[in-house]
């Protein structure tokens, strides 16, 4: 008896990409989302015999076993252990159409399919092919199934969109070409997964847990950035760029993948948060996790994790790096949508990862998934790394100046000021939405407040108990200097603000007016340090550019201003490439308690009018 024989095989690429909505890669390979049934059609060489029997293999990784749920092994019209299986359709003569199935929790990645024909004694195996399979927003059983079609063709299927950056009163947008259907990303993002640390530890593990998108997110945010795994992106925030690229030179994401996949896994010089940002939503949205950019304004960095962010000035108002805690004028990180098996359907939906390198967690340089659902309920304690995030987005900003090692007096500033305009690109335009609802209570209100003293106590369990002897030392640290600080007793006396007299634009003077207020019906004599500095947008300064002291009496009640300048010509050799100035005042009186006042500015392109002359209607000579 004649072995069958199979003369070509029809993946049916445009009816199976229309089906899985698929069909925007640009790659001649069938790529299919898994818990969906594609089609594919075998063209024969010789007829089926009535006792022929069949059996798919279909396998990924390099290891492929049953027990890893790398490997499934089905035959025709039974479901197999792992959940795959195939039926056969109606055919013409010559051909056998074949209709697969693969379950919605399936591993995702690159498959061979093997077709294993038994007849009689004999076995024979042939390879159909190889297919891509990814998680599908599509199937109500995958994880990340999402169901607002509308949402879907924005966070899987849009591969433009809008990065938000600048300032809380002065939001810029940038645009961000994500490309995840462009030649070779997929190929890309697929490369990631294969040079990640886990898989080189061991390969066989980390392919098995790639059906769970908790993992493969979280591997993700790891190899984006360069720190530990020799990632895609080298992260620099100072200094000139030379040996690499600036980061504000980048608008999108194929580049940097490209750069990266032919130079050998080399890490691309440089990126700052949004090209991390950017470059993680591109290989997310690429695998079919739904994927988003969010800004943070007024983002802390929160090193010893007590949810203050601690800034020491001088008596001048000049910045002093006594703790390693910072705020960052904006912070870009990404929201990934599914469920949480591990947390409990409560902490189901958008996810944050932050794949710039900022703290090690586990070891390792990556950051997430943290539900913000957990953020929003102060539940620090939950996977993974909750705390820094709700740090990020709900840390209380507190002033300090330091007089001397054994003198720290802390000033009234604004202590609400982190977390301000939490945004995203809003579905299907590119306007901006405020989401900082989804990561906290109305600041200030009871349940904010509450929220975070929740949290509060939830981190001081686990620094009884868990945290490492290196964090336990910064915490005693952290109680050591408080010992030597005087908390106010009473409210300032005075407010302040610092207010911008007309739109600050590069090669022109800036003009500010300081207005002070006497709260009180005492007279007052207040001693004013004003100070301007070019900062990047961490907020770390570069380069003083001015420094200036007043006098102001204020009698009861009074309001007063005070005008001054920052002309070009003091602060043109001193900008950096972020065009950001802080301005900050420290106002003190003999009475009561010291108060900062503090004002950040980006300067603006001039705006340019072009008028066009119009020349005269020229009309020919008749002609004689």
């Amino acid at each position: 008896m004649a072995a069958l024989k199979i003369a070509n095989v029809n993946w049916q690429s445009k009816l199976n990409k229309a089906a899985h909505h698929t069909s925007d890669y640009s790659s001649t390979e069938a790529i299919l989302r898994r818990g969906q049934a594609f089609s594919i059609t075998l063209h024969l060489q010789t007829m089926v015999q009535s006792g022929d029997n069949f059996t798919f293999i279909a396998s990924t990784g390099p290891s492929p076993a049953e027990s890893q749920r790398t490997k499934a092994v089905f035959n025709l019209s039974e479901e197999g252990a792992s959940g795959w299986s195939a039926t056969q359709e109606p055919s013409e003569p010559g051909c056998m159409n074949f209709t697969i199935f693969s379950p919605a929790n399936a591993v995702i990645g690159r498959y061979k399919l093997k077709l294993q024909i038994g007849s009689g004694n004999k076995v024979s195996s042939t390879l159909l092919g190889e297919f891509v399979l990814l998680f599908n927003p599509w199937c109500p059983n995958d994880d990340v199934y999402m169901a607002n079609e509308k949402e879907r063709q924005e966070y899987v299927l849009n591969d433009s969109g809008i990065i938000f950056q600048g300032l809380e009163k002065y939001i810029q947008q940038e645009a961000w070409n994500y490309g995840q259907f462009e030649e070779d990303i997929l190929d890309i993002s697929l490369a990631i997964l294969d040079r990640s640390l886990n898989h080189r530890q061991d390969p066989a593990a980390d392919v098995s847990n790639r059906n769970n998108p908790i993992y493969v997110s979280r591997v993700i945010s790891a190899m984006v950035n360069s720190n530990d795994e020799k990632g895609v992106v080298e992260g620099k925030w100072n200094g000139k760029y030379c040996s690499g690229t600036n980061p504000l030179q980048w608008s999108g994401s194929v580049t940097i993948l490209r750069k990266w996949y032919r130079g050998r896994y080399k890490p691309v010089r440089y990126g700052q948060c949004w090209v991390f940002a950017g470059v993680m939503c591109t290989v997310l949205r690429s695998l079919g996790i739904p994927t988003r950019v969010i800004t943070n304004f007024n983002s802390a960095h929160d090193r010893n994790i007590n949810l203050s962010i601690d800034k020491y000035v001088d008596i001048s108002g000049k910045t002093l790096h006594l703790t390693e805690d910072s705020v960052w004028n904006f912070h870009v990180w990404n929201e990934s949508w599914f469920i949480r098996r591990d947390l409990g359907s409560l902490y189901d939906g958008w996810q944050v990862l932050d794949a710039t390198p900022q703290e090690r967690s586990k070891g390792i340089y990556q950051c997430g998934p943290a539900s913000t659902r957990a953020i929003k309920e102060g539940d620090v304690n939950l996977d993974y790394d909750s705390s820094f995030l709700f740090a990020a987005v709900n840390a209380d900003y507190v002033t300090w100046i330091h007089y001397s090692n054994k003198r720290k007096e802390r000033i009234y500033s604004d202590t609400r000021k982190i977390g301000k305009f939490i945004s995203t690109k809003a579905v299907g335009t590119n306007s901006r939405v405020d989401v900082t609802a989804n990561y906290k209570y109305p600041e200030g209100s009871l349940k904010e407040r509450q929220v975070y003293k929740k949290a509060l106590k939830l981190l001081a369990v686990r620094s009884t108990g868990k945290r490492t002897k290196i964090t336990r030392r910064r915490r005693r640290s952290s109680v050591a200097w408080r010992r030597n600080m005087t908390q106010p007793t009473q409210k300032p006396s005075i407010s302040g603000k610092l207010i911008l007299d007309a739109s600050p634009v590069i090669g022109q003077d800036i003009l500010l007016t300081l207005a002070l207020r006497n709260l009180t019906s005492d007279f007052k004599n207040i001693r004013v340090k004003l100070r301007a500095s070019a900062i990047l947008y961490t907020r770390r300064p570069k380069a003083e550019i001015l420094q200036l002291s007043r006098s102001v009496k204020l009698g009861s009640e009074e309001v007063k201003e005070i005008s001054f300048k920052i002309s070009y010509s003091q602060y043109k050799n001193s900008l950096v490439d972020d065009r950001k100035i802080l301005v900050t005042a420290v106002c003190e009186t003999k009475q009561g308690a010291s108060l900062l006042v503090e004002k950040d500015i980006v300067l603006q392109d001039p705006f340019l009018t072009i008028k066009v002359k119009a020349s005269p209607l020229r009309v020919p000579r008749e002609t004689r």
